[in-house]
């Protein structure tokens, strides 16, 4: 893990499209500006493990829960003519 000291309005800059910046500074705790490109997704970590754990829980869906996904509501039938 490299740790860096940033003072506030000051960036670090991660490849050639992220830049983070100290927005404020409030006793122990710290306020992060993110600028990334919209195809990069950023997450706080616990939002991330929880889409992760709801990805996983979604993957183990039994068969016979999904049964009538992707099926459209019924029609009644028209009569012949």
């Amino acid at each position: 893990m490299l740790v860096l000291s940033r003072q506030r309005d000051e960036s670090i800059i991660i490849g050639d499209n992220i830049v983070i910046t100290i927005v404020d500074i409030r006793g122990d705790k710290v306020r992060l500006g993110i600028d990334a490109p919209t195809e990069i997704p950023v997450h706080r970590q616990e939002v991330y493990e929880a889409i992760q754990r709801e990805n996983l829980r979604a993957s183990r869906v039994e068969p016979r829960e999904v049964r009538h996904v992707g099926k459209g509501p019924s029609r009644p039938s028209k009569p012949p003519g």
